[in-house]
C-alpha cells in the first residue's frame, strides 16, 4: 500500500469515526437524576419507577416484536453514603446468576473499573440463567440467556447503581450505548 493510500484510508477512517460519534450524538438526550447527570438513547422509553429506590427507569425495547425480548435500564440510588459497597454489590449481582457449566458467575463476569470525570465508576458484565426476580414478588421462573450490564459510581453524593437486564441479545444491541452512557456521567448538586 502506498503512503497516499494508507493516508486517505486512515484520513477515511478519521472523519467515519468522527460521523458515527456525531451522529451517535444526536441520537441521545441528557438526563439528570439523583445527583447525575448522563447522555441516554433517544429511543430508551423513560417510564415510571415502581419504587422511590429507582431513581429512573427506562425501557429498552428487544431485538424481536414481542415485550418478552425487552430490557430494562435502572438507576438505583439509596441516598448518599447507602446501598453497600461496590464490593457486596458485585457479590450481589454475581449470586443473581448461576452458570450452565456450574462455574461461579464471578468467573464468568468482566469487571472494569475506570474514572469518569472523577467518579469511580465499577462496571460489570454478566451473562447466564438469571435467577433473580426481575421486579419484586414477580414469582418469575429461572431465565435462560440472560446478560446484565451494571455499574457501581462512587462520587460525592453517592453511591449510584445502573443495571440493564434482559435477553442477551437485547441486551449486547444496548451494551455500546449503556458504556456510551457511563462515559457521560457527571456529578451535580
Amino acid at each position: 500500500m502506498t503512503r497516499q493510500a494508507l493516508a486517505l484510508t486512515v484520513t477515511l477512517a478519521v472523519v467515519s469515526a468522527a460521523g458515527a460519534q456525531t451522529l451517535r450524538n444526536e441520537a441521545t438526550r441528557r438526563a439528570q437524576d439523583a445527583g447525575l447527570r448522563y447522555s441516554v438513547p433517544q429511543n430508551w422509553e423513560r417510564i415510571p419507577a415502581p419504587s422511590d429506590m429507582r431513581a429512573a427507569q427506562y425501557k429498552i425495547d428487544g431485538a424481536t416484536a414481542g415485550p418478552a425480548d425487552d430490557a430494562e435500564m435502572v438507576l438505583f440510588f439509596f441516598g448518599a453514603g447507602k446501598g453497600g459497597t461496590t464490593e457486596a454489590n458485585l457479590e450481589r449481582w454475581y449470586g443473581q446468576f448461576t452458570q450452565p457449566d456450574g462455574k461461579p458467575s464471578k468467573d464468568a463476569a468482566v469487571v472494569t473499573v475506570r474514572t469518569v470525570s472523577d467518579l469511580k465508576v465499577t462496571s460489570v458484565d454478566l451473562s447466564g440463567i438469571y435467577t433473580a426476580q426481575m421486579k419484586p414478588g414477580d414469582g418469575a421462573a429461572p431465565r435462560p440467556e440472560t446478560r446484565m450490564l451494571a455499574a457501581a459510581v462512587e462520587g460525592p453524593g453517592g453511591p449510584w447503581f445502573f443495571r440493564i437486564v434482559g435477553p442477551a441479545a437485547t441486551v449486547a444491541a444496548a451494551a455500546a450505548d449503556f458504556q456510551q452512557m457511563l462515559q457521560s456521567l457527571e456529578a451535580h448538586k
